[in-house]
């Protein structure tokens, strides 16, 4: 079916009978298209991840100086509370998206930010307020979070499968590098001002955001293809490959968004450490750990996705254990190394345990050897994505939230959020190779085996 642009449809600009694996449209008109509309969401997306951690920021000025008095565990709920509000509207969003249009959908989430930035903006700088109002405008600032649903749906269906990966990984990254972003941008005002002008983050995001809304009315599209079957969700709900995918995402993901967001924390509380000198360490590893994340797809499709997760929850572990020995022996310079090295950990696992997903489909449909299994599979696969995201998500709060009760602790300590993190990364690799990898290497074994068998009979 032909492709039409219609800029007078009711609902904005929409494209009719959009098909990008037709190879002759998409060379034609197609994939000019889609790269506008990727370009975009990929400036939009990184200013809903700047919003989404910008309290993990805006904590670090929160001191008497400014007429602030929180105590670490009050701080480690307020960049909890983000997490928490983007993981649960991540699959109301990605349904959304399919519901009003993507050009839509990214208008009105870009415009709705301004919203938690512009009470943070004025907030952050009155002396003694109260928490409960920080903790509103924290909830507010976690639609940042719940755009990543909506953004990958929508991009998923702008690019033919043969050329999703890439689109989806540029999308996927250039928004998680808005939390390093946004904190190189608290250094930067810091180091120029001083730690006496939170409001000074915020004045500086307002106008990008009203520029991605307006950019987003001008020049992206509606497209018929975004669709989400509601059946699929169910099913996929159902199935138990579901629960483990998401419990490795909580491992991978969720400790990207919680290291994240309270490492700036983990650094006053643990070391002592400045605004200044926290604000110097806390974007080297969300920037390492966004770029990492391509590389674990890269490993994964040469290697295998289970053996890649196996060995890098091993290695997570690992470096863990490497923070509890930094913490006893008071070394800063060292938790910051081994702390920068598992950021970019959980990068390479949040690509491995993504590119898992498809594979335990398809293998699922190749046992079947049905045409109709491997629509399915494709199907399953795309709400598993959506589901494994929004549940993975969950762990940063989870994250947070164990720093919070450590740091409240007696010992007022990380170390025992950090054994918390160590036991649940070595259940990780046990799952692994259980549920995956063992079953990989027993389908790897049938044909051999099949073989001996027949042979044998003869």
């Amino acid at each position: 079916m032909a492709s039409t642009l219609n800029s007078r449809a009711p609902s904005g600009r929409r494209v009719i009978g959009w098909n990008p694996e037709d190879e002759q449209f998409w060379e034609n008109s197609g994939k000019f298209v889609a790269r506008r509309n990727l370009m975009l969401s990929i400036f939009s997306e990184h200013l809903q991840f700047s919003v989404f951690g910008i309290w993990s920021v805006l904590v670090l000025f929160m001191s008497p100086k400014i007429g602030f008095d929180f105590d670490a565990g009050e701080k480690f709920l307020l960049i909890s509370t983000p997490a928490l509000v983007g993981s649960l509207l991540r699959l109301p969003y990605s349904y959304a998206v399919t519901r009003f249009g993507g050009r839509n959908w990214t208008v009105f989430s870009n415009s709705i930010l301004l919203v938690p930035a512009l009470l943070a903006f004025h907030f952050v700088q009155q002396p003694h307020t109260p928490l409960w109002v920080f903790l509103v405008i924290s909830a507010l600032t976690g639609v940042g979070g719940g755009n990543f649903g909506s953004s990958m749906t929508n991009i998923s269906a702008f690019f033919p499968q043969r050329k999703q990966g890439l689109a989806l990984g540029l999308n996927a990254g250039g928004g998680n590098i808005g939390v390093a972003v946004i904190q190189i941008v608290g250094l930067l005002v810091i180091t120029t001002f001083g730690d006496l002008h939170p409001s000074y983050v915020c004045a500086i995001y307002l106008p990008l955001i009203a520029l991605a809304a307006l950019l987003a009315a001008w020049k992206m599209d509606n497209i018929d293809a975004v669709r989400v079957d509601p059946r699929a969700w169910r099913e996929a709900v159902a199935d138990a490959d579901a629960w483990c995918v998401s419990m490795l995402y909580i491992g991978t993901f969720g400790s990207f968004v919680g290291y994240s967001f309270a490492f700036g924390l983990v650094l006053q509380n643990q070391f002592g450490a400045s605004p200044l000198e926290s604000a110097g360490w806390t974007f080297l590893g969300p920037l390492l750990g966004s770029l990492a994340r391509p590389v674990g797809g890269w490993l994964a499709d040469r290697w295998g996705g289970a053996r890649i997760t196996f060995w890098n929850f091993i290695l997570m572990a690992l470096g863990t254990a490497g923070l509890l020995v930094a913490s006893s022996l008071k070394s800063l310079p060292m938790f910051v190394a081994v702390f920068t090295v598992l950021f970019v950990l959980t990068g390479i696992g949040n690509g491995s345990v993504y590119k898992m997903i498809p594979a335990i489909y398809a293998r699922k449909a190749e046992s079947t050897a049905s045409e109709q299994a491997s629509v399915v599979s494709r199907r399953l696969s795309g709400a598993l994505i959506g589901i494994a995201g929004a549940v993975g998500a969950l762990g940063g709060v989870g994250v947070n939230l164990a720093f919070r009760a450590s740091y409240n602790g007696p010992a007022h300590s990380g170390d025992s959020a950090f054994i918390v993190f160590l036991a649940y990364y070595a259940l990780c690799v046990a799952v692994t190779w259980t549920v995956y990898l063992r079953r990989e290497r027993t389908a790897a074994q049938m044909p051999e085996v099949a073989v001996l068998e027949r042979s044998r009979a003869a």
